[in-house]
């Protein structure tokens, strides 16, 4: 089949041995590790999260059962997603690649996804088609041969030399199960020599999404999918939305800290709450469609946020932050820290009287504080 998307996207520069296409694609891997580099750094940084916007989920409260009809140890906390059995609803959310640092970041996780039977997806891997040599910072297959894997690529790349044979080459060096595509507008205005060109797009993923052998993910970085645009990736043929809303890490606030001149640092800051919080992208989404897989991501911080996002429509929810912190600090805190969470879920689950992550859905385990205040009146 040919490769439409390859031959619409622009030329890459000509020359007449090869050898300039290469020392150009290994100096734009270079600057891409650096920025990999900054943002690992950037995002422990407290700075890096969003100060005023919130994710929406402190609007809602679980009804509390005060004699739960259940064993907790029978609690049932496992699902399956895009076909496969998962140990809970609960995925390590895209994060890093492309240096050491996060190589080490990236096997330590994926031990934990396959401890836990956890889905967990990397980093961006543009820098692995720039630098084929950087992929195996990315490759977890070893460590974690049975988890549900995700590769990940810029959609905006598909407008810059990218097309399906790239995509198949990220899929498989990583022996991925699906491929997000992150949808990052904002991120790319505020990063320093950011790719902007954002022209029919959507007609290019509904290609790609045809053309792979794999699911694609459309994701947000966390700015959020509303209802309306998830309509319409889903009739380009996505297999499953992460909504990626506001409330968490601001990738406006960290390409602010990254950026090199006061222009685009004061820009970064301006759009530093930008986005629809994660609880309203997950309600508009479901409004619009029933059926798609739905991830729930954007500033989920523990146990009971999870069980929030599950409540209100997610299939399975994603972390970041967290789980970078844990790891960048030792083996011991990345274990503490997935138990706290499957701890957090499991009580929440008790406390409602939840024996399986699907009930927490049931009509009145989650209700809107507005709703309990008029029911007070």
């Amino acid at each position: 089949m040919a490769d439409n998307l390859s031959n619409t996207a622009p030329a890459a520069p000509s020359s007449q041995n090869g050898s300039a296409n290469t020392n150009i694609d290994l100096a734009i891997a270079a600057q891409t590790q650096s920025r990999k580099a900054d943002h690992i750094r950037i995002c422990l940084d407290d700075r890096s999260q969003c100060q005023t916007a919130t994710t929406g989920l402190e609007r809602y409260r679980f009804t509390h059962s005060a004699l739960p009809n259940l064993n907790y140890s029978d609690l049932d906390l496992t699902t399956t997603f895009l076909g496969k059995p998962l140990g809970s609803p609960i995925l390590i959310s895209s994060m890093t690649g492309g240096t050491e640092q996060a190589q080490q970041i990236n096997h330590h996780l994926a031990a934990i996804a396959q401890e836990y039977k956890l889905a967990m997806g990397v980093g961006s891997q543009r820098v692995a088609v720039e630098n084929p040599e950087l992929m195996g910072t990315f490759d977890v297959r070893a460590i974690a041969p049975d988890i549900l894997l995700f590769a990940n690529l810029g959609a905006v790349q598909l407008n810059y030399r990218y097309g399906v044979d790239e995509c198949r080459r990220l899929i498989d060096g990583l022996q991925a199960d699906a491929l997000i595509l992150h949808l990052n507008p904002l991120q790319e205005c505020i990063q320093p020599g950011g790719d902007t060109d954002f022209r029919g797009l959507m007609d290019k993923v509904a290609t790609l999404c045809a053309q792979l052998e794999v699911p694609v993910i459309a994701k947000e970085v966390g700015n959020g999918i509303s209802g309306k645009m998830a309509q319409q990736l889903i009739e380009a043929g996505v297999g499953a939305i992460d909504v990626a809303g506001a409330g968490g890490t601001s990738w406006s606030m960290v390409e602010a800290e990254r950026a090199d001149n006061k222009l685009q640092q004061q820009l970064g800051l301006t759009f530093a709450e930008w986005g629809i919080p994660t609880a309203d992208c997950l309600v508009q989404v479901r409004e619009v469609n029933a059926e798609i897989p739905l991830i729930a991501s954007g500033g989920i911080r523990n146990g009971v946020d999870v069980a929030k996002a599950i409540a209100l429509g997610a299939d399975l929810v994603g972390l970041a932050r967290p789980f970078l912190q844990a790891a960048c600090q030792s083996e011991e805190a990345l274990q503490a820290q997935t138990k706290l969470l499957l701890a957090e879920l499991k009580t929440v689950m008790f406390c409602t009287d939840c024996a399986q992550v699907s009930a927490l859905r049931q009509s009145g385990v989650l209700v809107n504080e507005r709703s309990l205040t008029s029911s007070n009146l």
